[in-house]
Parts: structure tokens; sequence; C-alpha cells
């Protein structure tokens, strides 16, 4: 999503509150959502508002979250966990949707208004998803295999990961 004001990408997403049962949606840069937040004598002196939010989210009393038991899920597959995922905003692999489900299904369904899927599927897209399972755990093992510096072992892998690929197209 764009930045209402530039072509900038929206970072922030702001509702005010106008009256009891009405708001407005805003969606800005770090640039505009701090015009926007501060009056514009202020603008030029106060600091970034992520950072301000950092400091919020640090120095407010009982603000402090535990992580939920769901944060700690693993999927078996890519070693994402669910807090990674709440982090970053992407997951893994596709079998995330399954490990993650119960978390998942009320997030995609506030966001897209439903939880299946019904437009069109990429062309090039893997037919087979045993087959991208397969390349995951492949890539996964590669990683390993580098980080440990068994090249032996990562050459192999590397050469089983472009078979599979050849495969597919």
């Amino acid at each position: 999503m764009k930045c209402q004001k530039c072509a900038k990408p929206a970072t922030f997403h702001i509702t005010d509150i106008i009256e009891k049962g009405r708001h407005q949606e805003f969606h800005f840069c770090d640039e505009h959502a701090r015009q926007h937040l501060a009056p514009p004598e202020e603008a030029i002196e106060t600091p970034p508002i992520g950072e301000l939010a950092k400091k919020l989210a640090v120095s407010a009393p009982g603000m402090t979250r535990e992580p939920s038991p769901a944060d700690k899920q693993v999927c078996p597959v890519c070693q994402i966990t669910f807090l990674e995922f709440r982090n970053s905003g992407r997951l893994g692999c596709p079998h995330d949707y399954e490990v993650f489900r119960d978390e998942l299904m009320p997030l995609l369904e506030s966001i897209h208004g439903e939880t299946r899927h019904s437009g069109k599927v990429p062309k090039r897209a893997p037919r087979n998803t045993q087959q991208q399972t397969a390349l995951i755990q492949l890539r996964n093992e590669l990683k390993r295999a580098v980080a440990a510096e068994d090249y032996e072992a990562a050459a192999k892998l590397r050469d089983k990961i472009k078979d599979i690929e050849q495969d597919q197209t």
C-alpha cells in the first residue's frame, strides 16, 4: 500500500476517531505520518515516528507482552516460529498455513474477508506441492551444510535442488 500523499510505501496506518461510531483511516509514510500526528511547529524538531513508537512500547508500564504458547510454535519444514511471522509479516513455506492454522484463520478472515483463495494461480507455481516441500527442506539442509562448512554435502544438495527445479519446468 502506498502513502496517501506520496509514492512511498505506507508504513503507518492511522485511524482517527471523529465521533462515536465514526472513524477515518489514513495510510502514510514515515514523513507524512509525523506531519499528521504532530502540530506543524513541532514537526521539524520531533524524531522519526518509528523511534517514538519504540520508546512508547518500551517505556509504557505494564505493556511488556509475554510470549504466548502460539509464538513458540515452529514449522517442522522451514523452522520459522509464529513470533518470527508476527514480527516480519511473512511465512516461510506453504506448510505454515497448516502449522499456524488456528492463529492465521481469524487474521486472514479479518484482512481478506475470506479464508479461501478463489483467484488465479501463477503459471510458475509448482504443480506438485510435494516437490515444493522437498525443495524447501533441501534448501534448508544446504544452508546448514554451508554453515557447517561441509562443502561436499552442500554440492550434492545443490545438485538435487537443480534436478528438482529442472523437472518442474
